[in-house]
C-alpha cells in the first residue's frame, strides 16, 4: 500500500511540474469507400452475375407461348406473346413493315431481333437469317425463337435445354412456340386454333394465346402480353405502317385485357377514319364511321364528343347538336372544352364562331 502512495505521489508531482505532452493527432480519415451494394442487392442481372464473377451477360427467363404470322391475303406481318413474366413485349416482340416479324423468348435475348430484322431487310430469307444468328449463338441450346418474313417463309428453333414443356410447330406462313408450359398440348393447341380461326391476322393470334392459355399455359399462370402487327407493304411513311401495338405490361387476365385493348383500338380506328373522311370534305362516310365508333363504345365519351365536333366542323352541326346535348348534360367539363377548341379545331372565323355558338345552344340553362 506505501509503495503505490509513493508512486501516485510522484505522478502527481510530475504533473505539476512539467507542461503536459499533447496528444498525438488523430490519423486522417481514410477516404470514403465508393458504395457498393451486396450481392443479392443488385437489380441489374448482369451486375449479379459479375458480383459472383461468372460472365456479366444479361440472361432474361422470359419463358412464354407466342406466334408470328403473315396474313396471306394482305401480307400484314404479325406477333404475339403471353408469359408469367413482366412486360413480357418490351423484349420479346419485333416487327418491321414490308421486312418480317420475330419473336425470340425462354432465356431471350433481344438481339435475335434486331438482327434477324436487319438480316431479312437485306434479302436474306427466315430460314437463313435464323440459322446465321443461331450459328453465332454459344447459348442457341437455352433460346427460343421463330421468324416469319416479307414473303411467308417462316424458321423456328427450340434448345434443347429449353424448360419443359417445350417445342414449336411451323405451318403455312406461321409459327407456334412455347416452353415452360403445364403440359405437351399446347402447342398443337396453338396450331389448331391459327389454322381454324377466322377474321383479320389481329384476331386470329389473339384467338391463338386464349387457345394456349385454356389448354394450360404457362406452369406458373400469365402476367403479361403483347401484340405487334404490321404493313406487309411499307409506305412512304414508316410511321403509318404499324397497325397494332398493344401491350398489357401487369394484369391477373393479360389476354383478356389484350382483347379488351384490341376492341378498342378498333373504336380509335373508326375515329380516325372518320377525321380522314370529314378532311376529304365525305360527310356521308365520316358518319359512317363515327356511328360504328359510337356503337361499339357508346359508353366512351370521348369518342361521342370529337364525333359530334367533327360532324359539326364538317357543317352537319343539326346532326351533332343531340350528342352534344346529351355530353354536355353528363358532365359540364366538355361545355368547358368546347369554348376553348377555336382555332385548333375550328377555325378562328366568323363561320367558325358561329358554329361554336350553335354548338353551345346545346348545354343545359345555369340553374
Amino acid at each position: 500500500m506505501r509503495r503505490l502512495a509513493v508512486v501516485a505521489l510522484a505522478v502527481v508531482a510530475c504533473s505539476k511540474s512539467s507542461p503536459p505532452t499533447p496528444p498525438p493527432p488523430p490519423p486522417a480519415p481514410a477516404p470514403p469507400a465508393a458504395p457498393t451494394a451486396p450481392p443479392n442487392c443488385l437489380r441489374d442481372v448482369g451486375q449479379i452475375q459479375a458480383a459472383r464473377g461468372a460472365p456479366a451477360e444479361p440472361k432474361r427467363p422470359t419463358h412464354t407461348f407466342s406466334i408470328v404470322a403473315r396474313d396471306p391475303v394482305t401480307g400484314d406481318l404479325g406477333v404475339a406473346v403471353q408469359s408469367h413474366w413482366f412486360a413480357v413485349g418490351a423484349g420479346v416482340t419485333w416487327a418491321e413493315p414490308g421486312v418480317g416479324a420475330i419473336a425470340t423468348q425462354s432465356f431471350a435475348e433481344p438481339a435475335y431481333g434486331r438482327k434477324g430484322l436487319e438480316r431479312m431487310r437485306a434479302g436474306t430469307s427466315a430460314p437463313d437469317a435464323l440459322a446465321a444468328l443461331l450459328a453465332e449463338d454459344a447459348k442457341r441450346d437455352v433460346r427460343q425463337v421463330a421468324f416469319v418474313d416479307g414473303k411467308g417463309q417462316v424458321a423456328a428453333h427450340t434448345g434443347a435445354a429449353n424448360i419443359a414443356f417445350a417445342g414449336h410447330h411451323t405451318g403455312a406462313g406461321y409459327s407456334v412456340q412455347a416452353n415452360m408450359m403445364a403440359n405437351d398440348r399446347v402447342v398443337p393447341a396453338m396450331q389448331a386454333a391459327y389454322e381454324g380461326a377466322t377474321g383479320d391476322l389481329a384476331e386470329r393470334l389473339l384467338a391463338t394465346l386464349a387457345a394456349a392459355q385454356a389448354a394450360g399455359g404457362d406452369v406458373r399462370g400469365c402476367q403479361s402480353a403483347a401484340m405487334l402487327i404490321v404493313k406487309g407493304t411499307p409506305s412512304a411513311e414508316p410511321s403509318h405502317d404499324t397497325l397494332v401495338d398493344l401491350r398489357v405490361d401487369d394484369a391477373a387476365d393479360p389476354i383478356a385485357e389484350l382483347g379488351r385493348l384490341l376492341k378498342l383500338q378498333r373504336v380509335y380506328d373508326h375515329m380516325n377514319a372518320g377525321d380522314a373522311a370529314v378532311e376529304r370534305g365525305d360527310v356521308a362516310g365520316a358518319k359512317q364511321h363515327y356511328g360504328a365508333a359510337a356503337a361499339a363504345a357508346p359508353t366512351l365519351t370521348e369518342v361521342r364528343y370529337w364525333s359530334a365536333v367533327s360532324l359539326a366542323v364538317a357543317g352537319d352541326v343539326d346532326a351533332a347538336l343531340p350528342m352534344f346535348t346529351t355530353i354536355f348534360t353528363e358532365d359540364s367539363r366538355w361545355i368547358e372544352l368546347t369554348r376553348r377548341i377555336q382555332p385548333a379545331v375550328v377555325p378562328a372565323t366568323p363561320e367558325g364562331d358561329a358554329v361554336i355558338q350553335k354548338i353551345l345552344t346545346a348545354a343545359p340553362a345555369p340553374r
